[in-house]
């Protein structure tokens, strides 16, 4: 397939937009980044718009030329390339949707990372045994495939979270809490590792967002926003669904995403809140009262 043809790609779509902000910031034309890289302004424009991509020597040439710090020039080379780690992309059988699995690839070039969970625990807070137990309820992952997509989350909580120290706020729905998954000792360590999550990684963020704040405790599906600091126009929204969800990247989408996000931090319990229920093991009694014999 033609890149005339072909939808343009998440990562193409990030970059080339950034590269049309820095060069209108400017107030130069086409033709100065096509001076710049010695081909035709028609190309400048498909790797702006995302249609085409574009080499890593040429984008921080670009970079440089538009005065873009080290932070930012390091972001957008890393959002642009496709890593070849498995640990961060399963093969294609074994994760549904490539919006999930571009999500994977441009995660790891994040500055912080804000997760809401109405209903079940977000992926990067997942024990191996209820990440399991998600996934083989999942009716679009084939059985053959459940043991390596459980491996390859677990690969990407290690890589996000304690290699690269990503910051991660997690609004969790009390729901999701409650939700019976697995067996009862499944649901009782999950809650156990939260409360020790919380208590001890300085980077992560818990907070429970309580039947008690009403509507808001039931609104909308699960997302996850990624915000890059050293281009901070930036920023892409991964939405929970079928076949592996849908990524949104548009300024106003993510624009409407974070408000989202803050109204509902505003209701949810505090982190310090939060973390004393944890600790306490109310919720943890609580699930193993809600599952008796289980």
């Amino acid at each position: 397939m033609s890149d005339a043809t072909r939808a343009p790609s998440i990562r193409r779509r990030l970059v080339g937009s950034a590269l049309r902000r820095y060069r209108e910031s400017l107030d130069y034309d086409l033709g100065v980044p096509a001076r710049i890289l010695e081909c035709h302004p028609s190309k400048i424009s498909r790797i702006e718009t995302g249609q085409r991509g574009i080499r890593p020597k040429e984008l921080r040439e670009l970079l440089t030329e538009y005065g873009a710090d080290a932070g930012a020039r390091d972001a957008l080379t890393a959002i642009a390339r496709r890593t070849s780690d498995p640990g961060w992309r399963p093969g294609d059988d074994q994760v549904p949707g490539s919006a999930y699995v571009e999500f994977l690839d441009i995660e790891k070039a994040a500055s912080a990372i804000l997760a809401y969970a109405p209903v079940q625990v977000p992926r990067l807070l997942q024990t191996p045994d209820y990440a399991r137990a998600v996934i083989s309820a999942d009716p679009d992952v084939p059985e053959h495939a459940e043991a390596a997509q459980a491996a390859a989350e677990l690969a990407r909580q290690q890589a996000t979270l304690h290699e690269h120290r990503t910051g991660l706020t997690a609004l969790i729905g009390e729901a999701a809490l409650r939700q019976h998954v697995g067996s009862t000792e499944v649901t009782r360590a999950q809650l156990r590792y939260l409360a020790d999550v919380s208590a001890s990684c300085p980077d992560v963020s818990i907070r429970i967002l309580p039947f008690a704040a009403g509507e808001y405790a039931g609104s909308s599906a699960g997302f996850s926003i990624l915000q890059f600091s050293q281009v901070p126009s930036l920023g892409l929204i991964h939405v929970d669904g079928p076949a592996g969800g849908i990524c949104l990247d548009t300024p106003a989408t993510i624009a409407a995403y974070t408000r989202t996000f803050t109204h509902l931090q505003l209701v949810s319990l505090t982190r310090q809140e939060s973390a004393a229920r944890l600790s306490e093991g109310a919720l943890v009694h609580e699930a193993a009262r809600s599952y008796p014999g289980r």
